[in-house]
């Protein structure tokens, strides 16, 4: 009998060290936002992380999928400034051969930190994907920078893109499916309350179950350090690991088979992504 008990043992081990680890940048910090941002107090933090009045901001509005103007950039550097910004530098293109150019990346070695914005989060990944961009966006983290996003340029900052298909934004799993990757092994979503959106992520985990979701909604934001992140912003997060609060028992319990249950954290809760727990 003992020996059966062991030999389960270690294949529940081994079951459970083979689920993919969802871990954040080494270093730096991620500010992971889920649209229509306002909160003065988010946008502090990342000035405050990105060096305040020592800061290079450098914006990439490519998701808007329009084109970015003079009119249009000026617009973006006045608002940064406004915001702190020593300097403000506006990055754009849909061409991914001139996003591998060192004429094109070369800025972010000067940033200390990067701005995306909304928009549809394919057009992130189509321009900058396995590119120079990409690649110094990974060497800002690894130099202690901040990269912030929002909605589109939340999504973009996972390993699955969420909602990437370029032929509408109700298509969960689409056409486009790599995201930068900042964070790794995860789905990100956005808007999610405002737009009733709190159980689209399930349709992913179907796909990936090994994934971890997160669902953020609008003016609400993760800022995420190493594998931990706290909420900041003024409403809540939602957190897809198989697991959910269980009144009766007043501890954490695992779902059961269709049981579609997450987690929803306020302001100032912090989440382990390594070890899929809620700090408590």
């Amino acid at each position: 009998m003992r020996i059966l008990l062991s030999i389960t043992a270690v294949f529940i081990c081994l079951g459970l060290s083979a689920q993919k680890q969802t871990t954040g940048p080494e270093k730096g910090h991620l500010i992971i936002a889920g649209g229509a941002l306002r909160d003065p107090g988010v946008y502090a933090k990342f000035m405050e992380l990105a060096g305040g009045e020592e800061s290079h901001i450098v914006v990439i509005p490519t998701a808007g999928g329009y084109e970015v103007t003079k009119e249009r950039e000026e617009g973006l550097i006045k608002s940064w400034q406004a915001r702190g910004a020593a300097k403000v530098t506006i990055l754009h293109t849909t061409d991914p051969e001139e996003a591998d150019t060192e004429a094109f990346a070369g800025v972010l070695k000067e940033a200390t930190g990067v701005y995306l914005p909304g928009g549809r989060q394919w057009r992130f990944a189509d321009s900058y994907l396995n590119t120079k961009v990409q690649e110094y966006l990974f060497d800002l983290l690894d130099r202690g920078g901040v990269i912030a996003g929002s909605s589109a340029g939340a999504t973009i900052q996972g390993s699955y893109l969420a909602r990437g298909d370029s032929k509408t934004n109700t298509i969960m799993v689409g056409d486009h499916e790599e995201g930068f990757g900042f964070v790794k092994n995860i789905a990100i979503d956005q808007h999610t309350l405002a737009r009733n959106r709190q159980f689209d992520m399930f349709e992913v985990l179907k796909v990936y179950p090994d994934l971890l979701g997160i669902s953020i909604d609008e003016n609400t934001a993760i800022l995420v350090t190493g594998d931990e992140f706290e909420v900041i912003g003024q409403s809540f997060t939602l957190i897809y690991d198989g697991t959910h609060w269980d009144q009766t028992k007043n501890q954490f319990v695992k779902n059961q088979p269709g049981q579609e249950r997450f987690h929803v954290l306020r302001k100032g809760r912090k989440y382990d992504m390594a070890e899929r727990r809620v700090i408590r």
